[in-house]
């Protein structure tokens, strides 16, 4: 009889320990996990509501993540999103398909994604151990042969195992139990790690007017990142202001991109408030504007181009004299008007911390993992699987797809 040991008891572990135990049913197959529950971080997704996946083709999948997208063909190809809805569905969970092809539980509680998981461990006889740390990884002659582990009561042990995957997830949101024992067990046995960043996290400014319109949230604009005059970042979407710089999609977004540039420089990004508009549609807006204001002070002219909270930041950054009447106001400043709403300037200073970040990028490297089975190229019968490898993917539901299918196929690979 076969014996695997799946450390972690997050998304990647508990689809590991189920497909472990599903390939090889003479197998005993014991997840580990040193919370007192599984998927406590599962539990916080979504802000709760768990989007479990996406929707989206194989292509699509792909082309939302950000490192080492290759490496994922045939942990996707294993166990896809359609894999996973069935299996979730048949445990007693239905799912629905939202924007963008997200995916949530019909209930929108992220409690039910996890307990279909504990109902498919249960039917596949998985044993779990709660509360249980695991110290150390044995190793001997470059083969896994076990773990040292402490238990609920405080006793050390070490137990054999054939098999052994790691699942332990990433740095992100520490309080969850993340706190990179996968990286101390990858190192010992020689794996090397890309240095982790916090990814899908809000960026802090340097500008203060970011106070003032604090909470306020911005739809339909385009961002844009620039490292001096190269373009790092640009894309379509939704932002939110907030006390220490800005958030929302399209940022989480940008942070996955431009993070590691960010701990080396600043960076100045520019907001497109109507990127819908042209230039020159937009001075004739503001001909119009003009024309029926004439006799009315530039300040008390432009209420409704922009919302309240940022119409006052706006007017303090034209520099112009915003008490001077409309029909005095020139070319020139027409165009400098124009020039603020195409290209809203903020400066970006750093990446906020792990505590907020909904994912970690880098962690164990990809070359060292055989992308066909999950297994280490350094240590035989010792699989890695989830966060802790250097893969991450935009938001949406792309990187849950990841820790499933890289959990899938580690956990089939060890019970082969």
């Amino acid at each position: 009889m076969k014996k695997i040991a799946v450390i972690g008891g997050g998304p990647a572990g508990m689809i590991a320990a189920y497909a472990a135990a599903q390939t090889d049913k003479s197998s005993e197959v014991t997840l580990i996990e040193k919370n007192e529950k599984l998927g406590k971080k599962l539990f916080i997704t979504g802000k709760g509501r768990c989007n479990v996946t996406n929707a989206s083709d194989i292509e699509t999948m792909m082309n939302n993540v950000v490192s080492n997208r290759d490496f994922l063909y045939s942990a996707f190809y294993t166990f896809d999103n359609e894999a996973l809805m069935s299996l979730i569905e048949a445990n007693g969970t239905k799912l629905k398909t939202e924007r963008g092809n997200r995916v949530f539980p019909v209930s929108d509680h992220s409690s039910d994604i996890i307990k279909a998981l504990k109902n498919a461990l249960d039917k596949a006889g998985v044993k779990v151990l709660l509360n249980t740390t695991v110290d150390d990884i044995e190793t001997e002659d470059g083969v896994a042969k076990g773990l040292w582990i402490t238990d609920s009561k405080n006793k050390r042990r070490f137990e054999d195992f054939d098999c052994i995957i790691v699942a332990t997830g990433g740095l992100s949101y520490p309080v969850t139990g993340s706190d990179g024992d996968g990286f101390r067990f990858a190192d010992k046995v020689g794996h090397t790690k890309k240095e982790c960043v916090p990814a899908l996290v809000p960026i802090e400014t340097e500008e203060e007017y970011v106070k003032d319109m604090q909470g306020l949230s911005l739809k339909n604009v385009e961002v844009t990142i620039k490292d001096g005059k190269k373009t790092l970042y640009s894309d379509f979407g939704e932002m939110l202001f907030t006390h220490f710089g800005v958030s929302g999609p399209l940022i989480l977004s940008a942070s996955s991109v431009v993070g590691r540039t960010l701990k080396k420089k600043n960076l100045q990004m520019y907001i497109d408030l109507k990127p819908a508009v042209s230039e020159d549609t937009l001075d004739k807006r503001f001909l119009n504007i003009i024309e029926e204001n004439k006799n009315k002070q530039l300040k008390n002219s432009l209420n409704g181009l922009l919302p309240g909270k940022m119409l006052a930041v706006y007017m303090n950054l034209l520099g112009i004299d915003t008490e001077k009447q409309m029909n005095s106001v020139t070319k020139e400043e027409r165009k400098k008007m124009i020039s603020l709403l195409k290209a809203f300037p903020l400066t970006l200073v750093s990446l906020r911390g792990f505590n907020e970040a909904i994912i970690t990028s880098g962690g164990i490297s990809v070359k060292e993992v055989n992308p066909s089975t999950m297994e280490s190229k350094l240590v035989k019968n010792l699989y890695f699987a989830g966060e802790m490898l250097d893969l991450d993917a935009f938001t949406g539901g792309f990187n849950l797809q990841i820790a499933w299918s890289t959990g899938y196929l580690a956990g089939i690979s060890a019970a082969e």
